[in-house]
């Protein structure tokens, strides 16, 4: 079965920063999107990250670090409702839709271990999976697209409205929405089970990683690296 005919779930991080290693959760939100477009489901977290919210992090999502001392939930019990909840998502099979799926779930799988709670891949007992990323299946299926590729940029693409940008659960929602729209669009990977969907995004998120690094090396920065895994980023032990 295709996995744009069944259920979605989209999940979203708003975070401290954009480092995987030391940042830090804020909210976090899974929407479950069922196949007739309908939201059956939302949990939402706000986190007291137990570290000071950086001023232009709180710009972007509107979290300030007095909000989130005063009515977050404190970190380590977040973090483990959060990995369990994504956990029973992938155990169930629904499809995990996550933008940029690289840096969301690496970095819950840091913060996991900063807190010494069982990964999501510890949880499942394999890397997580199934997991669709917008971002790496437009660079996909429309690698020559000129333009930014940012979810606000996906959604008026593919025609999906996004009213509260860098909410949580606005962009979880979005983010599901646009992987439906994309696989309705190009049957090459609407089609496709959705196992065959992880592991073809296993293979083109390392060759756009490629790519990236080729690019970067021959016009600005010779010793740069980019990362090629995907979903996580393996942590160095």
């Amino acid at each position: 079965m295709s996995w744009i005919s069944g259920a979605l779930a989209g999940f979203d991080l708003e975070t401290t920063g954009t480092d995987v290693e030391i940042d830090r959760i804020v909210t976090a939100a899974i929407v479950r999107l069922e196949p007739d477009g309908t939201v059956s489901k939302e949990q939402t977290w706000l986190v007291n990250p137990g570290v000071a919210i950086p001023e232009q992090a709180s710009a972007i999502h509107g979290i300030s670090t007095e909000r989130a001392r005063e009515h977050g939930i404190p970190a380590a019990s977040a973090i483990e409702d959060i990995a369990h909840a994504v956990a029973e998502v992938l155990r169930a099979g629904t499809p995990l839709v996550v933008m940029n799926a690289r840096y969301d779930l690496s970095l819950l799988d840091r913060e996991c271990r900063r807190y010494a709670i069982d990964t999501v891949g510890d949880r499942l007992g394999t890397p997580p999976s199934p997991v669709i990323d917008p971002l790496v299946l437009d660079r996909h299926v429309d690698k020559y697209r000129k333009g930014k590729r940012a979810l606000y940029a996906l959604c008026a693409h593919y025609g999906v409205s996004l009213d509260d940008a860098h909410n949580a659960s606005a962009d979880a929602l979005a983010a599901a929405r646009v992987a439906r729209r994309m696989g309705e669009a190009y049957s090459s990977v609407g089609a496709m089970r959705v196992t065959d969907i992880h592991t073809l995004q296993i293979y083109a998120a390392a060759e756009q990683s490629a790519s990236l690094q080729n690019h970067l090396r021959q016009t600005s920065n010779p010793s740069v690296v980019i990362e090629a895994a995907w979903p996580v980023i393996p942590h160095a032990d």
